[in-house]
């Protein structure tokens, strides 16, 4: 028995020795364990950078009797079956779907405790941001090419070999060939991944200046925070500015906004996770959509350059990077842009189901916030459903009807 316990006490102590070995070795393990998978409130724990709004409010008109036919319509879910539109609410654990068309809102539904001007965090929706930004610094010449080698603004990087032929373009369409783990492949890889790492450090730069080179740059696409905090390195070091001072003096500010935004930051003046930390209304955030709908134009003033624009949102001709549900949904310059059917339409996308959709053939815009996701893209529908034209999903999906009890 003595024996036993002693066994037992030394496992428990080798067990302990190797954790403290871990935490000092990656510290931003303690928050991992601490917080798990990032959710609406972890920001929270990060100081934040405000980005303050615009001094003339644009309102959206509320129409006078919201559609509420909609709850019925049938939708995908994310098993290519038709669900109900109040089903796929509910399974996605949706705080908040807005609908607006011709700048009416004609359809909301709140979570309870949410409503049209709570802040939340968008996590990946951020990135689309960091493309917003990097239009305007073109423009602006602060930054010369998309073909301009990231060192060219990034020197600090010049000690890692790895960074020598990477170009911003290569970031933009994430094709930079820098390593990196994601969460997939189960709990362990989970909390070693580097999506994990660059969330919970304190440090984002200190992290990338040890990034490794695996692929030849602009020849293999994966999804990666990294080349997003390196786009905005970049940024801040040709602007001179923050990223959230620039965000809010360049766009912000510029598009009729009602409340303050925020990047959360890796530690106090530190870089702004713009990659999955970026917080906003549902408001102010389909003003973003309407500013791209409008082809960067805000009350007759170009915010964005127009050519920017539609440089971001046309990958016509090109080989998709990827593929995403029925639509076939790729990522084009931080955006994500469907490839089936009557298109032009296209969205910004973060983690658990946060949404910003744009559907031009309608003149609507969709905002998402959830607490999960769930469903198929059913925005598309959606918007065609509201503005009564005829819809049908593609000829490969063979959905059935599904009625939940």
């Amino acid at each position: 028995m003595k024996k036993a316990l002693y066994v037992f006490a030394l496992l428990c102590l080798i067990i302990l020795e190797v954790f403290c070995v871990l935490f000092t070795w990656r510290p931003e393990l303690i928050r991992v364990v601490q917080y798990q998978v990032p959710d609406a409130n972890t920001y929270k724990a990060y100081p934040q950078t405000i980005i303050h709004p615009s001094d003339s409010i644009f309102h959206f008109i509320k129409a006078r009797v919201l559609r509420n036919d909609l709850d019925t319509l049938c939708v995908l879910d994310g098993g290519d079956t038709l669900v109900s539109f109040k089903d796929y609410q509910r399974n996605g654990k949706i705080n908040l779907f807005m609908v607006i068309r011709n700048d009416t809102i004609i359809y909301e539904r709140f979570a309870p405790g949410y409503s049209d001007s709570s802040l939340t965090t968008l996590f990946s929706v951020g990135k689309t941001m960091v493309s917003i930004m990097l239009g305007k610094a073109l423009e602006e010449g602060k930054i010369k090419s998309l073909d301009d080698y990231l060192l060219q603004y990034v020197p600090e990087l010049k000690s890692n070999p790895a960074f020598k032929s990477i170009t911003l373009r290569n970031l933009m369409t994430m094709q930079s060939g820098l390593e990196f783990v994601d969460t997939n492949g189960g709990y362990i890889q989970a909390f070693l991944s580097d999506e994990a790492k660059y969330y919970y450090t304190e440090d984002i730069k200190k992290q990338l200046l040890t990034v490794k080179l695996v692929n030849k740059p602009g020849t293999v696409w994966k999804y990666k925070s990294i080349d997003a905090f390196l786009l905005t390195w970049a940024l801040e070091n040709a602007t001179g500015q923050k990223a959230a001072v620039y965000f809010q003096n360049k766009v912000w500010k510029n598009i009729g906004t009602a409340y303050p935004a925020s990047f959360g930051l890796d530690h106090a003046g530190g870089l702004a996770n713009t990659a999955s930390r970026f917080q906003a209304t549902a408001l102010d955030l389909a003003k973003i959509g309407r500013l791209y709908l409008k082809k960067g134009k805000f009350n007759g003033h170009q915010v964005v350059p127009e050519e920017w624009v539609k440089l971001s949102l046309n990958s016509i001709g090109e080989t998709p990077v990827t593929s995403k549900g029925w639509q076939r949904t790729t990522q084009h310059y931080l955006w994500w842009i469907p490839q089936e059917g009557v298109n032009g339409d296209f969205a910004a996308e973060g983690m658990r189901g946060q949404r910003l959709y744009i559907d031009p053939l309608t003149n609507t815009i969709i905002v998402q916030f959830a607490l999960r996701g769930a469903g198929d893209y059913p925005y598309r529908k959606i918007s065609r459903y509201l503005s009564g034209l005829p819809f049908s999903y593609a000829p490969h999906t063979k959905p059935e009807v599904k009625k939940y009890q």
